[in-house]
């Protein structure tokens, strides 16, 4: 018990005290956390990946098995939404939105901050190549998913080019293959917002929890957290042990996976009309619970 409290109290309590923070300034204020949010996804989370990038000795070969372990990942849970939905008989809208809450996880500002505290730099460096492959699936299948297939898959990739962070990582690529130096004028200002970038966000995770309504929906709910927080990691595990990824990279891996479903999702949700309400409880329930289940995984 003593060590689930040390690992609770290093890793994780942070994290919720810095959210806290973001909650009682939400709920004192009525902060609304869009104008946060916008500057954290076009400001401060490229400046995190081309930081990251830059920096990043990993090799090609064992950053495409992450990347492959995402999307094993991801399609296994989406397979396993669809059985869910099937099996429960729920209409088009819930399912999209079990899709998101399922397949998809908090790998940024939850899980870039838990990998920082629990792995240090190098866990972190492993969670950034994580975190990026899920934006990309999520603003490309996951729009596809959660439109019931209205949305095209080619103007869903399209989408993707209103991912800043897909551009700096590009330039951090240039930057590493060419051999060209990036001068300091450009990497002191990156530096200080990559800096933010995690706390800032923790700060919306807050606030978001704040303004989330009663739950809806609890029974399913309930079975969504389930395959997020318990499913997720287990299938990341056994992935992780056929893909024969090194551990620091199987234990990044693995703490993204169990991330609880993230705040993208409501986003998501809201424009498409999949049952925002359900994403909304699954998000709140699978954020509230997560402490306890990571605790337990750390």
């Amino acid at each position: 018990m003593s060590s689930l409290l040390t690992l609770f109290i290093e890793n994780i309590f942070p994290i919720v005290a810095v959210a806290s923070v973001g909650f009682v300034l939400q709920r004192q204020f009525r902060i609304d956390p869009k104008p946060l949010s916008v500057a954290i996804f076009n400001a401060l989370t490229p400046a995190l990946i081309f930081q990251l990038t830059m920096q990043n000795t990993i090799a090609g070969g064992d950053s495409l098995k992450m990347v492959v372990l995402v999307l094993s990942v991801v399609g296994t849970l989406t397979a396993l939404s669809y059985l869910v939905a099937r099996w429960l008989r729920l209409p088009p809208v819930t399912t999209g939105g079990l899709f998101l809450t399922v397949a998809f996880m908090n790998a940024g500002n939850y899980g870039l901050s838990l990998n920082q505290f629990a792995l240090g730099q190098d866990g972190l460096l492993w969670a950034s190549i994580f975190f990026l492959a899920n934006v990309m699936i999520m603003n490309s299948l996951g729009v596809v998913l959660a439109s019931s297939g209205k949305t095209r898959l080619v103007a869903a990739l399209r989408g993707l080019l209103r991912v800043p962070a897909l551009y700096a990582f590009a330039a951090a690529l240039i930057f590493r293959f060419t051999g060209i130096a990036a001068p300091q004028a450009l990497i002191k200002p990156v530096d200080l917002l990559a800096d933010a970038t995690i706390p800032a966000m923790l700060l919306v995770l807050g606030m978001q929890i704040g303004r989330a309504g009663k739950p809806k929906k609890l029974g399913l709910v309930g079975l969504a957290s389930v395959l997020r927080l318990i499913v997720s990691p287990a299938l990341a595990w056994v992935y992780s042990l056929g893909l024969g990824l090194p551990l620091i990279a199987s234990q990044a891996g693995i703490l993204e996976s169990a991330m609880p479903s993230p705040v993208l999702a409501i986003i998501i949700s809201l424009e498409y009309d999949t049952d925002p309400e359900f994403v909304s409880s699954v998000v709140l329930v699978s954020t509230i619970l997560s402490p306890i289940s990571l605790t337990i995984l750390l």
